[in-house]
């Protein structure tokens, strides 16, 4: 007669624990599992999940997501995006970049898991007329060629292959020369290896090279800065520790294979693929330059090149409806067409973004955005036309001048890009006559204290008609390095539009002052 009961008892007792238990051991679960959020250049994916799932922590859950390195960085720079816990972009290039652009406040740096050299791919049929096998393929032969560029000031690539040129004696004729088969994206030079006037040569990563037949690896001597995969933990991470274990595990010999599989090297450069188009030998890493020396080629390089970044500020204020005299246009009109023809001063790859101003334009501020930065191309393939079209004088509105300048030149501050002719473009038909805003003085203070020699971007002032001060225009040029300009014929903006931009995206020597 006990043995029920004593079985009975028993199933109680688990039932019992089974319900007090079950609650506790579902929320103990929950607190276990963590996510270490991780952004990886595409290529170097594959191989930080491999790295992983060797960790076996059945507590930490790695997420890694492929994601091309311009993009992220963009995101990053805006303070609102989220952040991955580790970003590992393909070069330093990419986390300096974006440093400089404040997505973070305290410096950042990363360590290498991985390398690939940048190398002049050369078409097969090129590198045998150059006498290869036989002969080793050198940059000095190579770039006799005709040879393609990635835009140095968008592509890590583009850099250390512009570092490269620069050690030659040849420099300065060989970037002009560069200059002219230059493509915004690396994509774009490998379709130009076909067709009735196809490239010899560009330059790629040894990783690229080898996942394409082809082409064939020209080594620069002495070597330039590769490809070095920077594991960066990010300031906003609260998964330091995974993020250290996880780096710990990418840094172990057992990581090498998986790096030769994905056509990698180690971070010192070695244990490469073998392939008869390439060579296995040692290539010693190379560091890269620090900000301000790539800012200073970059610069030079912008010269030749003339790509820019141009910020326009348009005034809508109620003044730019007035008739122009002898035709049947309005100043805002002629204005919009003067900026419309602009597009065509410049190379597809410069940036344009197109603000409005006149009083109280957004809320209480006098200005607001019409076209963010995008590459002309990009603006043509869009609406962007249409929406320019669509501008407006605002009836009643004054111009709120002084805010307005400050705003955007911060902007176009933050915003810098190295490579590219930084300038704002300031169009008005009047002066500032907004009486709660900043005064004269303070304009000029703060444009002033924005001033970094090593990071030029002057302000170019446009004044349309009569009414506009061109002392006051002047003044403020002047604070950033800048010149004003002005027409008291607002038909004749364009001509001005012209010379202004031509003048400031063309430089010494190969422009005239």
């Amino acid at each position: 007669m006990r043995r029920p009961a004593v079985v009975f008892g028993v199933l109680l007792l688990l039932a019992v624990t089974a319900w007090v238990g079950y609650p506790h051991l579902r929320f103990s679960s929950a607190d276990c599992t963590r996510i270490l959020d991780v952004t990886a250049a595409p290529e170097i994916a594959p191989v930080v999940e491999e790295a992983a799932q060797r960790l076996a922590d059945p507590c930490l859950r790695v997420v890694v997501t492929g994601a091309q390195s311009a993009r992220v960085g963009d995101a990053l720079a805006d303070p609102a995006a989220d952040h991955p816990d580790v970003w590992i972009p393909e070069s330093t290039v990419w986390l300096q970049r974006t440093q400089a652009r404040r997505a973070w406040e305290l410096p950042v740096g990363g360590t290498s898991i991985a390398s690939s050299p940048v190398v002049l791919g050369v078409a097969e049929e090129s590198a045998r007329a150059l006498g290869w096998p036989g002969e080793p393929l050198t940059w000095p032969k190579v770039l006799d060629l005709r040879v393609g560029l990635p835009d140095p000031a968008r592509d890590p690539i583009g850099l250390s292959a512009v570092l490269g040129v620069r050690q030659l004696p040849t420099a300065t004729a060989t970037l002009r020369r560069l200059s002219t088969d230059t493509e915004e994206r690396a994509a774009d030079l490998w379709a130009r290896l076909d067709g009735p006037d196809p490239l010899a040569a560009f330059p790629v990563s040894e990783q690229a090279l080898l996942q394409r037949p082809g082409l064939v690896a020209a080594y620069a001597d002495p070597p330039v800065p590769p490809l070095d995969y920077p594991f960066t933990v990010m300031p906003r991470s609260g998964e330091r520790d995974a993020a250290r274990r996880l780096l710990a595990e990418l840094l172990d010999a057992r990581t090498a294979p998986d790096l030769t599989e994905q056509g990698l090297r180690q971070p010192n450069g070695t244990a490469g693929p073998a392939s008869e188009r390439t060579t296995a030998d040692t290539v010693p890493p190379v560091a890269v330059p620090d900000t301000d020396v790539a800012d200073e080629m970059l610069n030079q390089w912008a010269a030749i090149n003339l790509s820019g970044r141009l910020q326009i500020l348009l005034d809508v204020s109620g003044s730019m409806g007035q008739p122009v005299p002898g035709t049947r246009l309005d100043r805002m009109t002629v204005t919009l067409k003067a900026t419309e023809a602009g597009f065509d001063l410049v190379k597809p790859t410069t940036k344009v973004g197109i603000s409005l101003f006149s009083t109280n334009l957004d809320g209480d501020r006098d200005h607001r955005e019409l076209l963010p930065a995008r590459t002309v191309a990009e603006h043509l393939a869009g609406d962007s036309l249409t929406k320019l079209r669509a501008v407006r004088a605002i009836e009643g509105g004054a111009t709120g001048l002084y805010d307005s300048v400050l705003a955007t030149y911060r902007a176009a501050r933050q915003n810098w890009e190295p490579g590219r002719l930084n300038v704002v473009v300031v169009m008005t038909d009047g002066r500032n006559e907004d009486a709660v805003g900043i005064t004269a003085d303070t304009l000029l203070a703060e444009l002033r204290a924005l001033q970094d020699p090593r990071r030029p971007l002057p302000l170019v002032g446009l004044g349309i008609g009569p009414d506009a001060d061109l002392g006051e225009l002047t003044g403020i040029a002047t604070a950033t390095g800048g010149r004003a300009f002005t027409t008291a014929d607002p038909a004749a903006i364009d001509g001005i539009f012209h010379s202004a931009l031509s003048g400031m995206l063309c430089q010494p020597p190969l422009c005239k002052p």
